[in-house]
């Protein structure tokens, strides 16, 4: 990861959301936590995320039965480093009509530790704010999780913490 690293603006869509957070962590963990289904449901507002994580396979983030939250395809899976994947969000029709967006998840060694960069791009400009509004809640309880083992209470995991059960 190059902190001067030049970012590709696809299709005139050229606006950008990245989050840095530090976690005591393993490179291997971390990994786990991100591509582990029911990990994912413990910080991620109770959505878990499925997919066999290989180059060109689709995911499905969702709380079953309650609520489809996005689709896409992984386009990088480098374990334990980084994870390219288109992002279509599904949770209303607004965030819908905003069509096609990526994340890239990206984790760098560090002593201990673990630097985790989520940048969210490929936005328009006047992106609805929803569609990375979230992350701030979702990496958060991330980072609790694997320090402290327990889950995170945010306004996100409250609003579907008993619709699954």
């Amino acid at each position: 990861m190059n902190d001067e690293q030049a970012y590709t603006v696809v299709g005139g869509r050229g606006s950008m959301t990245v989050f840095e957070i530090y976690i005591k962590t393993t490179p291997e963990r971390l990994w786990e936590a991100i591509t582990s289904e029911e990990m994912r449901k413990r910080y991620s507002f109770g959505v878990g995320t499925v997919s066999d994580w290989t180059p060109g396979s689709e995911y499905r983030s969702a709380v079953p039965g309650v609520i489809e939250i996005a689709s896409g395809e992984n386009l990088e899976v480098e374990p334990p480093r980084r994870l390219v994947q288109s992002f279509t969000a599904l949770w209303s029709e607004d965030v819908q009509r905003e069509g096609a967006s990526r994340v890239i998840w990206e984790i760098e060694p560090v002593g201990t530790s673990c630097r985790l960069r989520v940048t969210h791009d490929q936005l328009d400009e006047s992106a609805n704010n929803e569609l990375y509004g979230g992350w701030p809640m979702i990496l958060s309880g991330l980072k609790t999780l694997l320090e402290t083992g327990e889950d995170l209470d945010t306004p996100g995991s409250l609003r579907y913490s008993g619709a699954a059960g």
